[in-house]
């Protein structure tokens, strides 16, 4: 197996697929993630952010390495940093290179003031166009070399909204950087309340990481009306709502402190309670 050959398989394509499980066998197909990501299906990644100038390039650099047809949808939520600077420019050379590639596509988006997390999603939940559109949290506390992991069952007719869950990991083997032992309270005790109201089984709704399927999004996104942090719980009760496919996959996750940025507090908590019975009771 020479260096050259392995260079000339795009990772997801029908050939990097039939090579490998013709190299490993039929039975290393599922435990290793090899299947095709059809060149056709566009993924449409939605990025807000709010004065993420640390760490916005990394996260679209990385996105835009996926090796897959997309679209890099990034919504600047009234950033008073270089954020909007930065993603212009990046922006900019993403489109210079691929040109007018039906499916390579980038645009930024900017709100004049910070309007909230759920505003941004909504923002561009409603510009995007393909097939898939998945959430991908500009902090770097998920990575985005595993959005073809997290959108396989969607390819694979197996789901119509899958949600990563940072909770299904296996530490074991993976390991994790520690977080906040509270968040970690009140990230279950948020989910066992939702999974209460939607009768979804689910371990993490507030995961930054989620797919839908185009038919999800144009059905939920006209509906949604939380502009904060509170849209998770939103977003978790109108799926439900729409009895589709959820399906959850385990995800590693490298949580920040606060003094790097970490924007959730205690008091959104309380708003997320809020959503969960507003949206699960009374709407």
């Amino acid at each position: 197996m020479t260096s050259s050959h392995d260079n000339s398989l795009t990772p997801w394509t029908q050939t990097w697929y039939e090579y490998h499980t013709s190299s490993l066998g039929e039975s290393a197909r599922c435990p290793l993630g090899f299947y095709v990501i059809p060149e056709e299906i566009v993924v449409s990644i939605v990025i807000p952010f709010f004065n993420e100038q640390r760490t916005l390039k990394t996260v679209v650099d990385k996105v835009a390495a996926i090796p897959i047809a997309k679209e890099i949808i990034l919504v600047d939520d009234g950033s008073t940093d270089r954020s909007a600077a930065i993603a212009q420019l990046l922006a900019a050379a993403f489109n210079e290179n691929h040109g007018a590639e039906y499916n390579r596509r980038f645009r930024v988006e900017t709100h004049a003031s910070n309007l909230g997390k759920g505003t941004a999603l909504k923002t561009g939940f409603t510009l995007a166009t393909g097939d898939i559109v998945v959430v991908q949290d500009a902090d770097l506390e998920y990575d985005p070399n595993e959005i073809p992991r997290l959108i396989r069952p969607i390819i694979e007719h197996q789901a119509d909204v899958v949600y990563g869950s940072r909770y299904l990991v296996n530490t074991q083997m993976t390991g994790r950087k520690a977080g906040y032992f509270w968040n970690y309270v009140g990230n279950r005790f948020l989910t066992t309340l939702s999974n209460m109201f939607t009768n979804l089984k689910l371990t993490d709704i507030e995961t930054g990481y989620k797919a839908f399927t185009r038919e999800v999004i144009d059905t939920i996104t006209p509906k949604l009306i939380s502009p904060g942090f509170a849209i998770e719980p939103e977003i978790t009760a109108r799926v439900a709502r729409e009895k589709v496919r959820v399906h959850e996959i385990p995800i590693s996750y490298c949580g920040r402190t606060y003094a790097e940025g970490k924007k959730i507090r205690w008091h959104h908590g309380w708003e997320a309670v809020w959503s969960i019975v507003r949206f699960g009771w009374f709407e």
